[in-house]
Formats: structure tokens, C-alpha cells, sequence
């Protein structure tokens, strides 16, 4: 039986180790810096994205709000530039909608494909 608080093996989706993504805000399901994914991430927070504020504005519209300060869950609220660990059904919804972030590759698990296309992903892919 498979332990479902195990992370997954630490890969991006370039086949290397995985980097981190944001250690200031700290991002990842786990609150590790990286978009490490395992099966109770059942949301898959695996593409490294570096946030727009077309991309906030989409988020916040969809009831996703990440851009308000939430002291009581130690969140920051983000802001154009800052890096985020974000689901990769919500990058896949953004990019259809035309507002999808940009991604670090190296900081994207591989997870994330099993979601949105390799070739997405590169469309979008900053350093």
C-alpha cells in the first residue's frame, strides 16, 4: 500500500532534481519552498509560477483570492513577481482563459504534466 504522506519523487519536468520555487513568500504544499506533490496534494500544487497581476485578478474573480494578506493562515498575499506553487488545473484553466503566469521549469514538478502538456508549459517558461 502506498503512503499517501510520502512525497513523490522530487523531480521537475525537465527530468532534474527539483529546485525551489519561493522560499520568501514560502510556497509548496508543504510549505518546503518547493512544488514537492504527493497523494493528499489532491489540488497537484506543482507548477512554479511567477505571479502577473492579470493572473491575480483571474484568481481572485474565480474566488481564489491570493493577493489579500491572511495573517491568521501565515499567508502574505502576493504580488506581481512573487513566485507561487500553483495548481496545475488552475495554470491549465488559466491558459485557456489567456492569462496564464509564467513558470520556472526547474522549480515545476513533474506531477504537473499528468495535468498540462510539457509543451504548454514551455510556452510559458521564464530561466
Amino acid at each position: 500500500m502506498v503512503n499517501q504522506t510520502d512525497p513523490f519523487p522530487s523531480t521537475n519536468v525537465l527530468g532534474e532534481t527539483l529546485q525551489a520555487c519561493s522560499l520568501d513568500p514560502v510556497t509548496g504544499f508543504y510549505r518546503n519552498g518547493c512544488c514537492d506533490t504527493s497523494l493528499l496534494d489532491r489540488g497537484s500544487h506543482t507548477v512554479c509560477a511567477v505571479m502577473t497581476d492579470a493572473f491575480l485578478a483571474y484568481s481572485k474573480y474565480l474566488g481564489n483570492d491570493l493577493s489579500t494578506p491572511r495573517p491568521e493562515f501565515n499567508f502574505p498575499g502576493l504580488k506581481a513577481g512573487d513566485q507561487w506553487c500553483l495548481c496545475a488545473t488552475r495554470f491549465m484553466q488559466a491558459h485557456d482563459e489567456g492569462v496564464a503566469p509564467h513558470v520556472k521549469l526547474a522549480s515545476t514538478h513533474l506531477a504537473a504534466t499528468e495535468i498540462v502538456p510539457l509543451e504548454i508549459l514551455e510556452q510559458y517558461s521564464i530561466i
